[in-house]
């Protein structure tokens, strides 16, 4: 017998990393991983030296906050050329969010019209809606709910208050579905804001003190509050120092279901040295905190990290092109910088940077959002859904982007490596240069089994 494709190459397995490995697939699932000789193969492709490693998971992205459902479309090819073969997509799409069955189908539809890479599904709900329809969307196969302290609009982005996030996370408590947060302190928030503003703050240097570490921990630490006396998993979807993590890891110490996020740009930038040269270009919600890059590293080697994720957003550059920092729009787009973006910093860290890689943006999120082993694992009986990752310096120019946005934080950075090829679902998807697959190859994927938390220690 014969397969029908082989991939030669380092394959990035949980173990080590397979010199001279190989990986054969059969139809849309991995057949068998190995080094040495491999088994016969109707088609095959060397990679030579680079890395093979899973598709990546990203486990927060925004694909329909600007273009609504149709921007599915871009962001997934994007995906796809960043080697990212399933996305987890936040609800805040406009111009409302995913709070229904209704919402959800119709984002369904969506994906099977649009999507190159699979897509996964936040739900939300609404000031005042009843908490039915959280029911029907677990049935439905949503992934994870999400809700926001802080409105950034009444009706696209509105904030939860105290009663109603409890009343969810008691409807949540008895499920392995995490409640996700925005966090940030709403009435610390705007007194800030508008003292700077009346102060004539108005440049990149202004954004963290007027959202301080103050505001994103009380909101984190009234949340998990919250979450542990409802017995529900709290996740905190971005942290940006390592407090946050640390006050997370203490109720996870104390056997409550508690977990943090961390975004790649946390790990990248830092305004002290990059905002006069980015400016509202490096502007994401909670902001980038001076002279913390070091300290986050630390946090995700002492495994206080659930995953790392990119947070895209597809937002235009003219959304930046504002007087004052504080009406600049937050978010950066980050499909295609993801993968390359982490490796270089895990590599310029002096770690086994494919494995961990391969851990922090397949593994751990396959296995938080309830898609392990299918997804985040190469592995017989996986999907097949792999990124090719070749080592070799590369400018990021997001001219040649395939979001279409043409900006990013990261233009002129160098990578440690760029994706050769993508798979999805064993076909090839992008060859390096295009995306060769078609809108609708992508597929929407429910909530599988797999568990963060192997055992309910909530109380």
């Amino acid at each position: 017998m014969s397969v029908d494709l082989v991939i030669r190459g380092k394959v990035a397995t949980p173990d080590a990393v397979l010199e001279n490995g190989w990986v054969a697939i059969e139809g849309r699932t991995i057949h068998s991983v190995g080094t040495g000789e491999a088994p016969e193969a109707r088609d095959t492709h060397d990679a030579g030296d680079a890395y093979i490693l899973p598709g990546v998971v990203d486990g927060q992205t925004h694909a329909g906050s600007y273009l609504g459902l149709p921007g599915i479309e871009p962001t997934t090819r994007s995906a796809i050329a960043g080697g990212v073969t399933t996305l987890v997509d936040m609800p805040y799409d406009n111009p409302a969010p995913l709070s229904s069955s209704a919402q959800l189908s119709a984002k369904v539809e969506a994906i099977h019209r649009y999507a190159h890479a699979n897509v996964a599904l936040y739900g939300t709900v609404m000031p005042g809606q009843p908490l039915d329809e959280v029911s029907r969307l677990i049935d439905s196969g949503v992934i994870g709910f999400k809700i926001s302290a802080f409105e950034s609009s009444p009706t696209r982005f509105p904030r939860i208050d105290a009663a109603m996030t409890l009343d969810l996370l008691e409807a949540l408590a008895a499920t392995d579905l995490p409640l996700g947060l925005h966090n940030e302190d709403q009435e610390i928030v705007r007194a800030h804001v508008a003292r700077a503003r009346v102060a004539g703050s108005n440049g990149i240097a202004a954004h963290s003190p007027s959202r301080p570490p103050a505001a994103e921990l009380a909101s984190t630490a009234h949340f998990l509050e919250l979450a542990a006396s409802a017995g529900a998993h709290a996740h905190i979807v971005h942290i940006s120092v390592p407090r946050g993590f640390q006050l997370v890891d203490h109720y996870a110490r104390d056997g409550y279901r508690a977990t943090g996020e961390l975004c790649v740009h946390y790990l990248w930038f830092d305004p002290e040295r990059d905002g006069n040269e980015l400016g509202p270009r490096m502007k994401v919600n909670p902001p980038i905190r001076p002279g913390q890059i070091d300290a986050l590293w630390q946090e995700l080697f002492e495994g206080r990290i659930a995953f790392v994720s990119s947070d895209h957003s597809s937002w235009p550059i003219d959304n930046k092109f504002t007087d004052s920092i504080f009406d600049a729009g937050a978010g950066v787009p980050g499909m295609e910088t993801l993968l390359p973006a982490f490796f270089t910093a895990a590599k310029d860290r002096g770690t086994d940077a494919a494995r961990m890689t391969a851990d922090q943006l397949s593994a751990r999120p396959s296995r938080f959002f309830g898609l392990y082993p299918q997804k985040g694992v190469l592995q017989a009986g996986a999907d097949a859904d792999i990124a090719i990752f070749e080592e070799a310096e590369t400018v990021w120019d997001s001219s040649r982007a395939q979001d279409g946005l043409r900006w990013s934080p990261y233009d002129g950075r160098r990578f440690a490596g760029r994706v050769a090829r993508t798979y999805l679902g064993g076909q090839l998807a992008y060859d390096g240069t295009s995306v060769v697959n078609t809108p609708g190859d992508g597929r929407f994927v429910a909530r599988g089994t797999s568990k963060w938390f192997q055992q309910d220690k909530a109380r």
